[in-house]
């Protein structure tokens, strides 16, 4: 263990990611921090950090794969954690900064141990995109001392590829949220990316059916992404272009005000573990509607805390029944004891002391 300052830890992922800044703001009141970022660092993180601290890739890599101007950055990176001597290299996403962090471990020998977290597509999905990528995988978990899940079904996987200890633990919110607006009934809110992974398109169907039985039900979407012009003009043809909203990307406090008014949150993407998305919904009283998938079911038991969304044909005679002031207390209640992200992070530290040489 590094002297003089407890663990010396090393983030490892994207920089400009808001969930990697998370971490750090979690981390560096308790260890020594550094950072290495495949892209460059969100202002926070700039002023978190002192330059001698951070290291920027300036890459732009692709969490599918394809990542060979990620990898041809491994000598700076190498070079960089051998004088930089930590303990722990913490990676997340492991099949692109896992892959860097087990690889410059090997090549320049590195003291430090790897903790790997996993953020869902890396284990649900990419392994099953071939061979290759499962034994890539499969290399990445078995090369850390200690990795992270936040599902039960998604540590499943990783012991399944091969990873030894698995922290399971939701990637929560840092604190609850105030109860500061009056819930509007029927409005829904949608903020996951407008990208085919996230089946937006559902959303949208769903939202059409719900429509039909409630005139006054609207839908709020945030976020952007590939999909978006195509959905407009679905909206449009539906005749639905008044009663659905298009917001793109919002800041902490934008995204905060609409879980606030929204009544019904929709998340329905084709792979997910625990999202924090939904996390957050139910901090602030949403009633979650959710696709068929373990980590959902996780998330809210059998319909104790929304509603998993099968057919589309029934689903608004389902909303109708729910009392949704009595979900929204039952919600915030489940996440204010289950989804903090502070308690997880100081039992995840006391686990690297302890796996630390003396």
């Amino acid at each position: 263990m590094s002297l003089g300052g407890g663990l010396k830890l090393v983030l490892i992922g994207d920089g400009e990611s808001p969930h990697l800044l998370k971490w750090a703001r979690a981390l560096q009141p308790r260890v020594q921090l550094y950072a290495i970022s495949s892209r460059g660092f969100l202002p926070e993180l700039l002023r978190l950090l002192p330059d001698a601290n951070r290291l920027a890739l300036n890459t732009s890599p692709d969490h599918g794969g394809g990542n060979i101007a990620l990898l041809k950055q491994l000598p700076k990176v190498g070079a960089w954690l051998a004088q930089t001597d930590a303990d722990w290299l913490h990676a997340h996403y492991l099949t692109s900064h896992g892959t860097l962090a087990w690889a410059a471990k090997a090549g320049w020998r590195l003291r430090a141990q790897i903790a790997g977290s996993a953020w869902g597509s890396d284990i649900l999905v990419t392994p099953h995109r071939g061979a290759s990528w499962r034994w890539l995988t499969s290399k990445v978990l078995r090369s850390c001392a200690i990795t992270t899940s936040d599902s039960a079904h998604m540590a499943e996987r990783m012991r399944e590829l091969g990873a030894g200890e698995v922290m399971t633990f939701p990637f929560g919110l840092e604190a609850m949220p105030r109860q500061n607006a009056k819930k509007q009934p029927w409005l829904c809110f949608a903020n996951r990316g407008l990208e085919t992974i996230y089946r937006p398109q559902l959303v949208i169907d769903a939202f059409a059916r719900i429509a039909a039985a409630q005139p006054e039900a609207r839908l709020v979407v945030a976020n952007d992404g590939s999909l978006r012009q195509a959905l407009q003009a679905d909206v449009a043809a539906r005749g639905l272009a008044d009663r659905v909203s298009f917001v793109g990307r919002l800041d902490a406090s934008a995204q905060a005000a609409h879980y606030a008014r929204s009544t019904w949150f929709l998340s329905l993407p084709q792979s997910d573990s625990v999202s924090v998305s939904v996390l957050e919904a139910m901090a602030h009283g949403c009633v979650p509607l959710l696709s068929e998938l373990p980590a959902n079911r996780e998330l809210i038991g059998d319909s104790a805390r929304g509603l998993i969304v099968g057919s589309l044909d029934d689903l608004p005679a389902r909303m109708a029944l729910l009392d949704t002031a009595a979900l929204a207390r039952t919600n915030r209640d489940w996440v204010a004891v289950n989804g903090l992200f502070e308690p997880h992070v100081q039992r995840f530290l006391t686990r690297l002391r302890e796996l630390s040489p003396a």
